[in-house]
């Protein structure tokens, strides 16, 4: 049985890596970095979460486990980890920026709709708006990452909301943080799921189909995408009416729910 796992993870491991080794080598990563990466990883989660219960983990456990050298695994345990280059609380801020436009009653219309909103000056504007929901950012920092989004549009009436999401823009770091934030929610999403019971696993379901007529993957394209932003709006809305207040004690807790499209031809290799 042990084996049969093991080859299973190995073929499961296989089209895991292909697009990412694919955005790797785009974006000038070889093997050698990635190996070092792999290996600080290991040694990171097998102290983080396989020490035996009551007891710390020591090196040479780590190095038994991970199948490292204890020099190895030491030099790995004292390694500083990469530094984040800002794009990840960029990514989050930007999208709390928008989620209150669009669910704050002080920034929306009688109707729900959001406002144009001055850029300076009293409790309803863009600077107001940044200062109650993104921390310590700047307002013109804000306003120049969601201009580069194309979610906002400067005019002499103010900043008008023109997307209902936060897509980055030109900022490939920033599309990049986005891969590691997404990605590992899902693993990690599936990860839970693959050793709890079943009364607690975590909602995770694809829709798919191998027989699709060409002519109608367009028309499925756009129909998905209009019906995941309802519902993505929605779940958001639903979200930020559940929020703590300011003044509560206690941290928030941190959920997510992400949709995502993808597709390839028929007779094409499938290259993920």
């Amino acid at each position: 049985m042990a084996g049969s796992i093991q080859q299973t993870l190995a073929r499961t491991l296989l089209t895991l890596l292909k697009p990412l080794v694919r955005i790797l080598l785009r974006n000038g990563i070889a093997y050698g970095s990635f190996a070092e990466i792999a290996k600080k990883t290991y040694v990171d989660v097998a102290f983080e979460d396989f020490a035996p219960e009551g007891k710390k983990q020591t090196i040479s456990r780590a190095s038994a486990i991970t199948g490292l050298t204890r020099k190895e695994t030491r030099r790995l345990r004292e390694m500083e980890r990469p530094d984040a280059d800002g794009s990840a609380q960029r990514y989050n801020r930007a999208v709390r920026v928008i989620s209150g436009w669009l669910n704050d009653p002080l920034f929306c219309d009688a109707s729900g709709q959001p406002v144009v909103l001055p850029l300076d000056g009293g409790d309803v504007s863009f600077a107001a708006l940044v200062k109650k929901y993104s921390g310590d950012i700047t307002t013109q920092a804000m306003l120049a990452v969601l201009r580069a989004a194309s979610s906002v549009q400067l005019s002499d009436g103010g900043v008008r909301l023109v997307r209902h999401a936060y897509l980055p823009g030109g900022d490939p770091g920033e599309k990049l943080s986005i891969l590691g934030i997404d990605s590992a929610e899902l693993i990690a999403t599936i990860d839970h799921n693959l050793g709890t019971d079943p009364h607690h696993r975590r909602f995770q379901r694809k829709v798919s189909n191998h027989r699709l007529r060409t002519d109608a993957v367009a028309d499925f394209q756009a129909l998905s995408a209009e019906k995941s932003q309802a519902l993505l709006e929605e779940l958001d809305a639903w979200l930020s009416a559940h929020e703590i207040d300011a003044g509560e004690d206690g941290d928030g807790h941190y959920v997510s729910l992400g949709i995502y499209f993808y597709e390839h031809g028929p007779g094409k290799e499938d290259k993920s």
